[in-house]
C-alpha cells in the first residue's frame, strides 16, 4: 500500500532530525579515528585494534541474526528503535565516565573495560538497526528514499565538517584521558537529542515476517536465498567492498606507528576524513536523479583500491591528508549504497529477516579486522594493503550480478 504524502513528509523529517544530531555526535565517537586512537592511547597495540575493528565493523553486524527472528515477529518496531539507541547513549556516557575516573586513578588498567562498552555501543547499534531500516523503508515513499540517503549524509557531513574543529580542540586542550572522557560526554548528550527523531516517528503500516523457532527462521532464509539471486550477490558485495569500513582504523594505527602522529593530528586525520564524506554526499545529492546504485558501487571500489594503494607510496605523514580523503569518498559511497540496495532487494514483510540475513553475511568484514592484526604483526602493512586491494577487486564481479536498476 503506498505511503500517505504527509505521513512520507513527516517521517523524512523525524528521521533526519535524527541524522542531523547523530552527525553531530559522530565526531566525537567517530569510529575510524577517535575511537582506535584512544585505544592506542589506552595501551592497544594492532591486536587490540584488530578486536576493536572486529567488534564495532563486523561482529556487531553478525549479532543481527540472533536479533531479526525476535524483531521479525514484531509488527511494530519503534520501541525496540528507542531501546537499542538508549542503550547507546548510556554506553557513551559510561565511557565518559570511566575515562573520568582513570584520569584521577592512572594505576587501574581499563583496556578490558572500555572493550566491553565498545561492544554494548556496537551491537546495540545493531540491534537498533534492524528497526530502523524496517521502519525507514515503510515510512518514506520510494521515490523519495535516495533523496533521503544523499540528503542525510551531506547535511550530516556539513555538520560533522563543522563540529571537526571543536572535535580536534577538545582533543588538544587537555591530555588523555581527559580528553576522551570530554568527547563522549558530549557524543552522549549530542545522540540523546538524536533519538527525539526516533520518538516523534509515526509508525503506521504493521510489518514483519512470522518467525516461530530457530528451524522456521532457518527455512525463511533457506527460501529466501533460493528465490532472490540478488540477495546473494548482496551478500557478496558487502563481504568483499564491506572491509573499507574497517580499513580505516588500520591507517591511523600506521600513522601512529611510521609517523608518531599526536592527538592533534587525529584531530586532523578526522577533519579530512569529513572533507571526503562531504563531498561525495554532495555529488550524490546532485546527481541522485542521474546516478543509478550500480554506478556507485562501481565507483567505491574503485576508490577502495585507489586508498589503499596510495599509502603503499606516501613518503611523509603530509601525504596523509589525501588518504583519509579518500577514506571519506568511500565510506561516504558504501553507507549511502548499503542501505539503498538493501531496499531495493527487499520488501516491507521480509525487510526486518534481510537485515538479519546481511549482519549475519558479515563474514570477512567480521574475521578480516582480526586477521589484519597478525598479518601487520608477522607480515608488515605493505602485505595487509595488497591482501586489501585483492579483496576489494573481487567486488566487482558481485556489483555486476546485482545490476541494480535505481
Amino acid at each position: 500500500m503506498p505511503i500517505a504524502e504527509n505521513i512520507s513528509k513527516h517521517n523524512f523529517k523525524s528521521f533526519l532530525w535524527h541524522a542531523v544530531f547523530l552527525a553531530f555526535a559522530q565526531n566525537f565517537m567517530d569510529v575510524d579515528t577517535v575511537i582506535p586512537a584512544m585505544v592506542i592511547e589506552s595501551g592497544g597495540n594492532s591486536f587490540h585494534v584488530g578486536i576493536m575493528a572486529a567488534i564495532m565493523m563486523g561482529g556487531s553486524s553478525f549479532t543481527q541474526l540472533f536479533f531479526a527472528p525476535v524483531l521479525s515477529n514484531m509488527p511494530f518496531k519503534k520501541r525496540y528503535l528507542l531501546g537499542g539507541i538508549n542503550l547507546r547513549i548510556v554506553s557513551l556516557f559510561s565511557l565518559a565516565f570511566i575515562l573520568y575516573i582513570f584520569a584521577t586513578n592512572s594505576t587501574v588498567s581499563i583496556l578490558w573495560i572500555l572493550f566491553l562498552l565498545i561492544s554494548i555501543f556496537s551491537f546495540s547499534g545493531a540491534f537498533t538497526n534492524i528497526s530502523y531500516i524496517d521502519i525507514l523503508g515503510k515510512s518514506i515513499s520510494e521515490s523519495k528514499r535516495k533523496s533521503f540517503f544523499s540528503t542525510r549524509q551531506i547535511v550530516g557531513g556539513i555538520i560533522i565538517l563543522s563540529t571537526a574543529f571543536l572535535a580536534k580542540q577538545v582533543l588538544s586542550s587537555s591530555s588523555f584521558p581527559m580528553n576522551y572522557s570530554i568527547m563522549f560526554l558530549i557524543g552522549g548528550a549530542s545522540l540523546l537529542f538524536a533519538s527525539f527523531g526516533f520518538w516523534n516517528i509515526k509508525e503506521i503500516e504493521p510489518s514483519g515476517t512470522k518467525i516461530s523457532g530457530l528451524k522456521n527462521f532457518i527455512h525463511n532464509m533457506t527460501y529466501e536465498l533460493k528465490n532472490n539471486k540478488k540477495l546473494i550477490y548482496f551478500l557478496g558485495f558487502i563481504n568483499t567492498q564491506g572491509i573499507v569500513i574497517s580499513f580505516i582504523p588500520f591507517v591511523m594505527l600506521y600513522a601512529k606507528e611510521t609517523f608518531h602522529t599526536q592527538a592533534s593530528d587525529t584531530g586532523l586525520f578526522l577533519l579530512f576524513k569529513v572533507i571526503g564524506v562531504v563531498s561525495m554526499s554532495l555529488i550524490v545529492l546532485v546527481y541522485s536523479k542521474r546516478l543509478k546504485y550500480n554506478a556507485l558501487l562501481y565507483v567505491n571500489a574503485i576508490i577502495s583500491i585507489t586508498l589503499a594503494m596510495m599509502i603503499l607510496f606516501i613518503p611523509n605523514a603530509a601525504w596523509l591528508k589525501w588518504v583519509f580523503i579518500l577514506g571519506g569518498f568511500a565510506v561516504s559511497l558504501y553507507m549511502i549504497t548499503l542501505n539503498g540496495v538493501l531496499l531495493e532487494i527487499s520488501g516491507n514483510e521480509n525487510r526486518a529477516l534481510y537485515t538479519g540475513l546481511v549482519g549475519a553475511g558479515n563474514i570477512i568484514p567480521t574475521i578480516f579486522p582480526l586477521i589484519s592484526g597478525s598479518v601487520i604483526s608477522k607480515f608488515g602493512y605493505p602485505f595487509f594493503y595488497i591482501l586489501f586491494i585483492l579483496i576489494v577487486s573481487t567486488s566487482f564481479f558481485f556489483i555486476y550480478k546485482l545490476r541494480c536498476k535505481k
